[in-house]
């Protein structure tokens, strides 16, 4: 995705230019690390089976699977490797692994940049309005992984209800369901045939146990922030450390990848500091703590997210969470 979402004001189109280009080669240095530690805690996971020692390597090794979306949404983007092909196939190699097929993916995903925030648009805003306890479920994984297993199956069965899927795309979505779902099937039956619990021990389980540690950076992203046409209000920046954003592809400067979503993930902290540190200009942001500490006293003593009006923010440091109005109108 190439388009631009940001003013033009924010950056020259030299330095633009600049920041978007590909490299095959810092491409391969972000999978291999990546990669490489999921082998390191794969294989110590394997060795500690049983043990007291399992349970970091087993929170740390699921955390790392869940993480993969990071790159799965990048090599979306395609901008994870200047050859097109590379994007594609490690692109459809992690959806396969998360249970989130990248042509679908890539459809919401693309949807969501183009009307971010547009309850009608919006591919990610396809829900009802969080309540504490439908917050709570989609951040601890039931209702997630609910709503992907049911999806893949629904597309498996030539069922495909979503909005923002074009009508002559739903032929890829339901073949490509297709796919997927053989795939775990075979899986399962050479488990069942050789009774391995390799892939249990070392995907599944680690994967579904520990998707609330993701759901940390898809919580905070876009909540409470206004429903509004403009990227520099809509979207968040998260305040964390090196290391997770080396596990997330540098995507807590989420503010700079929606306003120019062609630059690669490597330059984001670059485009970061050029259209904002370099200009005076702070993002929305909040640290990974304090953004869930912040939702759980908005959503406390009943409220929900429809208490909330959709043209302010209501999340965000130091702030009174009190509504502060009613619901803002539908917009046509």
């Amino acid at each position: 995705m190439d388009e631009v979402f940001g003013r033009k004001d924010m950056i020259s189109p030299s330095r633009l230019k600049e920041l978007s280009a590909k490299s095959d080669v810092s491409g391969f240095i972000q999978l291999g690390s990546h990669l490489g530690a999921l082998a390191i805690t794969g294989a110590a996971l394997w060795f500690s089976w049983g043990t007291w020692w399992m349970v970091p390597v087993f929170m740390l090794h699921g955390t790392l699977i869940n993480f993969l979306y990071a790159g799965q949404h990048e090599m979306s983007h395609s901008t994870v490797f200047r050859t097109k092909g590379l994007n594609e196939f490690f692109g459809r190699l992690f959806g396969f692994v998360l249970i989130y097929p990248r042509d679908f993916d890539q459809i919401q995903h693309f949807a969501h940049h183009r009307y971010t925030q547009d309850w009608e648009g919006d591919g990610e805003l396809g829900r009802e309005r969080y309540s504490m306890l439908s917050y709570l479920l989609w951040v601890l994984g039931p209702t997630y992984w609910y709503s992907r297993i049911r999806r893949v199956l629904r597309f498996a069965f030539g069922i495909v209800s979503e909005h923002y899927i074009p009508q002559d795309q739903h032929a890829k979505v339901i073949r490509e369901a297709r796919w997927h779902l053989a795939g775990y099937a075979l899986i399962a039956l050479l488990s069942v045939a050789t009774g391995s619990w390799l892939a249990v021990k070392l995907w599944l389980l680690p994967m579904l146990v520990m998707k609330p540690v993701h759901q940390l950076q898809n919580t905070i992203e876009h909540l409470g922030l206004p429903h509004v046409d403009q990227i520099t209000e809509n979207t968040r920046t998260t305040r964390t450390n090196a290391l997770m954003r080396w596990m997330c592809w540098n995507m807590q400067f989420h503010t700079a990848h929606h306003a120019f979503p062609g630059v690669p993930f490597h330059r984001l902290p670059d485009l970061h500091r050029t259209i904002f540190v370099e200009k005076g200009r702070k993002p929305h942001s909040m640290t990974y703590l304090g953004f869930q500490l912040a939702v759980i006293k908005a959503f406390w003593n009943g409220r929900t997210e429809a208490d909330y009006p959709d043209d302010k923010i209501w999340i965000m440091d130091d702030t009174d969470l009190e509504p502060v109005g009613p619901r803002a109108a539908k917009r046509v």
